[in-house]
């Protein structure tokens, strides 16, 4: 492999790296902020603070989801053609676009909010004060999407994992403080204070990211000074069409995830109804599979989240440069990394679901949602993945047709798995892993006839062989330390690690040339295993 080659795919691989580090600490910063909150504010007061939320996340789905994704992929087409001029004018354009949206967006929801309220669209006039607070939030969430863009157009992945650990750290406290301040005016003083916290987040987010902007405004302004001055200026009505062009995709696709949700409450609940549960059950039963399954599922396809960001810029520098194996060989070592990495983290969860459940949850009737679901982790992280290459190739509206036609497999199946009495939830949850099934394969069905890229077998069959070798592993472990209660998740996580790492090294799923590609460890890893006489 060329070292420019080494270095690309290195570059995109340490983005990644960066970028599920942040995700993890962003996890743990919110899950300690939850537990604490929920003390100071109590169930009522949750609920006062999360009914703005919906509204919220509509608004900024809408005003900015889709934009820095758009911004990237020209920012990195642009560079790979050394036109940093035009790159420059990209962002300048797109900070007042996003500047004007999202003045536009904060000023509905701030003045929108009387009329929610009486409406009757937010139920509790309580919540007035929540939903005002998140105003401002939506201003400084829109107006530094445009940095983050950039920025990872740059290829640089730092600023954004930066600008997230600071957003959320400064929110968490921010939110608890004014909680605690306001809480002698009453619950609804006190849930608006803790709504505060999200505009203080984001504006500190953007004073972060504002700063790498700076850093890398220096070595811009000697590139633009070295540049060609017969490169064509790309106007901002042409820069505005391509933006939208790539990003109203993008954030439809967004859109689906908050709409595959009220598709399910709409759904399940009933489903279960006439499958002979009564009300109260079937309620715990959807809280066993959106509550706790599927975060789950969230949490072990961080990684390849975190690739999808930055697989965007690196596939689109290589579309721009029209160089297809470099492409090839990028979606390759993507897909190959997040196989290694999912694997695992299905037969884990798999195996261990029971425990899990009655570890984390105190829920043991949520193992055969979680159960079901692990599978979901296989899938969801293929779906992520190929939607990241796809949009890396300009291709931003294939993955959102997909996700509609995904979503009608699993509207029509939880319709009719969940009314099954022997299924139940785990009938819904089924109809969830085909979701992600459906829109995966379908998304690689257009890589294959994009780039002529498929998967070999044996990329398959080897993470998997390692990853049925480590089930086994848990099981047993399970099974010899039953009697010492919740210990035994600690002995079967212990033992699993080696086991897969071992399996895959013997099973040949481990190359020097993966090693060789991951950044600040591949390499000392591959020197310690050479000393043992592996990876010659």
């Amino acid at each position: 492999m060329s070292d420019d080659k080494r270095n690309s795919n290195s570059k995109f691989l340490k983005g990644t790296m960066i970028l599920a580090v942040s995700s993890i600490v962003v996890k743990i910063i919110g899950s300690l902020n939850w537990i604490i909150l929920s003390r100071v504010l109590g169930g009522e007061g949750i609920g006062l603070y999360q009914m703005g939320f919906p509204i919220y996340l509509m608004a900024i789905t809408v005003s900015s989801a889709g934009v820095p994704v758009a911004i990237s992929i020209i920012t990195s087409e642009k560079l790979a053609n050394k036109d940093y001029r035009g790159a420059k004018r990209v962002f300048n354009v797109s900070l007042r676009l996003l500047l004007v949206s999202g003045l536009l967006f904060s000023s509905a929801l701030f003045f929108g909010a009387d009329f929610l309220i009486s409406q009757h669209i937010i139920r509790d006039a309580r919540a007035y004060y929540s939903i005002i607070a998140l105003a401002p939030a939506v201003f400084f969430v829109t107006f530094l999407a445009s940095f983050r863009g950039y920025l990872q157009g740059w290829q640089i992945m730092t600023p954004t994992a930066a600008s997230e650990v600071v957003e959320q750290l400064t929110r968490v406290i921010t939110m608890l403080i004014f909680a605690d301040l306001f809480m002698p005016y009453g619950l609804a003083y006190a849930a608006g204070g803790a709504s505060m916290g999200a505009g203080v987040g984001a504006f500190c987010a953007l004073l972060v990211l504002m700063w790498f902007y700076r850093r890398l405004k220096r070595r811009l302004q000697a590139e633009m000074a070295a540049q060609d001055d017969s490169m064509p200026e790309e106007s901002a009505g042409h820069i505005i069409k391509r933006l939208l062009k790539l990003a109203l995709p993008v954030s439809l696709t967004s859109l689906m995830l908050p709409i595959g949700a009220n598709l399910d409450l709409l759904i399940v609940p009933q489903r279960l109804e006439a499958a002979g549960f009564n009300v109260r059950h079937a309620t715990e039963l959807f809280g066993y599979l959106t509550g706790m399954a599927v975060p789950l599922v969230n949490l072990a396809t961080i990684f390849t989240a975190a690739m999808t960001i930055s697989l965007v810029p690196s596939i689109s520098e290589s579309r721009a440069l029209k160089q297809a194996d470099a492409i090839r060989d990028k979606i390759r070592i993507a897909f190959r990394v997040a196989m290694i990495i999912t694997f695992p983290c299905f037969m884990g969860l798999f195996f261990l679901a029971e425990k899990v459940a009655a570890l984390i949850y105190n829920a043991p009737g949520a193992a055969g949602a979680i159960q079901t679901m692990s599978v979901g982790i296989l899938f969801l992280g293929m779906h992520q993945i190929s939607t990241g290459i796809l949009q890396g190739l300009g291709r931003t509206a294939i993955p959102v047709i997909n996700m509609i036609l995904a979503c009608a497999v699993k509207v029509f199946l939880s319709w009719q798995l969940t009314a099954l009495p022997e299924l139940g939830i785990k009938g819904a949850s089924l109809a969830t892993v085909a979701d992600f099934a459906v829109a995966a394969i379908i998304n690689m069905g257009f890589i294959y006839k994009l780039t002529g890229y498929a998967f070999s077998l044996s990329s398959v069959i080897r993470p998997l062989l390692a990853a049925g070798v480590m089930g086994a592993v848990i099981y047993g472990v399970l099974a010899a330390t039953e009697s010492m209660g919740m210990w035994c998740v600690l002995f079967a996580m212990a033992a699993a690690v080696p086991a897969y790492a071992l399996s895959l090294l013997a099973f040949g799923g481990l190359s020097k040339e993966d090693l060789d590609n991951v950044p600040f460890v591949g390499r000392r890893l591959l020197t310690v295993g050479q000393r043992f006489g592996l990876f010659k």
